[in-house]
């Protein structure tokens, strides 16, 4: 399990880094979500978006961006097919009111930076849109992750998720 999750990490963390490379964006930042189609009211163009779930358009750089929210705070992440848990940097721990310092860092990931140490948090509720998840199990890195990572603890949950060339689509 541990070995899955530690390629997990380093496939998706160099698939962020070359995507952050190839977009010009490096160091200075990463590039904005595509707001999941969550309609308020029922239309012509929101026929196929129902309660539970939602569609990510795919970014400019190949990618999908999701600006969810976590236990009722805002959470920009990397959806990440390859990612085993659901991946928290220190800051976005932060800002979900979990203590970085406090945490028993017990396991060992690999990220583009390096070893890094990761401490095993749960999350209450992620909702991406309509697609709402509870109780999430995750990670939170210790340093090394440029972004938080959306993954399979998140994704596998899900009814359904599915890729397409220019979006991806979940249901709860």
């Amino acid at each position: 399990m541990v070995r899955f999750l530690v390629i997990g990490f380093f496939a998706a963390l160099c698939a962020v880094g070359m995507a952050q490379r190839l977009a010009g964006l490096g160091e200075a930042g990463t590039p904005h979500a595509a707001t999941a189609t969550t309609p308020a009211a029922p239309g012509p163009d929101s026929a196929s978006i129902t309660p539970g779930e939602a569609s990510i358009a795919k970014s400019a750089d190949g990618h999908f961006w999701a600006d969810a929210e976590v236990d009722g705070h805002p959470v920009h992440f990397l959806i990440d097919t390859g990612a085993t848990e659901v991946a928290l940097t220190q800051d976005d721990a932060r800002t979900l009111g979990i203590d970085p310092g406090s945490l028993n860092y017990n396991g060992t990931v690999v990220t583009a930076a390096g070893p890094a140490r990761a401490a095993r948090v749960k999350l209450g509720v992620i909702s991406v849109g309509r697609a709402e998840v509870a109780d999430v199990e995750a990670i939170v890195i210790d340093h090394g992750l440029q972004t938080s990572l959306l993954g399979m603890t998140y994704l596998g949950r899900l009814t359904k998720f599915e890729a397409t060339q220019n979006a991806m689509d979940l249901k709860s």
